[in-house]
């Protein structure tokens, strides 16, 4: 006899930590409630709760409870500690200087810090929405050390192009782009369409003007 043979259900991690920008994290978490073929595990970092109620009026627990799982950051013994526990994707919207620093050089000493340097040794996509400016050297080089171990650093720089109209556009297309990043194509936020060939010349003609 045949049987279809189901396939488990994608697990996507995502860390919210305590810089700006934190609604990203909770549009992430919104948006994977939407596909019912993942299945989402969240940490929040004390400065993280501390953000969300600052920024968007939130407690810890209504944030957790977007996601399948929640994990405090102190349990590295939870599942997705461990390399056996097949991962989709990771994100860290937003990921503080700390927590960056501490996945570039392996410091593993929280849940979230763990979580990315399995994901990151088993090859699973691991993004970094790195808040913070201005930068200095120390800080461009942990991120080419998080690059250089294969995680993609994503600043959530806004896409003025698409002409948002709210604080909450800016973020959902911030969100889209990070899980489209990581593979998670489903996603998909506006794309850039391109400038017709004549109002490119209009516009460099305008600009060439002096």
């Amino acid at each position: 006899m045949n049987r279809t043979r189901q396939e488990p259900p994608g697990r996507v991690i995502v860390a919210i930590t305590g810089a700006s920008g934190v609604g990203i994290g909770v549009r992430i978490l919104e948006l994977l409630r939407m596909d019912p073929g993942l299945r989402s595990d969240v940490i929040v970092s004390k400065a993280g709760a501390m953000t969300l109620d600052q920024e968007c009026g939130l407690t810890q627990k209504q944030v957790e409870a977007l996601a399948d799982t929640a994990h405090r950051p102190a349990h590295i013994g939870a599942s997705i500690a461990s390399g056996s526990t097949p991962a989709t994707a990771m994100v860290i919207a937003p990921c503080t200087i700390k927590t960056l620093s501490g996945i570039a050089y392996g410091l593993a000493d929280n849940l979230i810090t763990r979580a990315a340097d399995v994901c990151l040794k088993e090859g699973v996509p691991t993004l970094l929405m790195v808040r913070e400016s201005p930068l200095h050297r120390g800080h461009l080089a942990a991120m080419d050390a998080v690059a250089r171990s294969g995680g993609i650093i994503a600043p959530p720089v806004p896409a003025f192009y698409t002409r948002p109209a709210s604080v909450e556009e800016i973020i959902d297309s911030l969100a889209r782009r990070a899980l489209v990043r990581v593979g998670l194509t489903q996603f998909h936020a506006r794309s850039w369409a391109g400038i017709p060939e004549d109002g490119e010349r209009a516009v460099l003609a305008e600009g060439s003007s002096r």
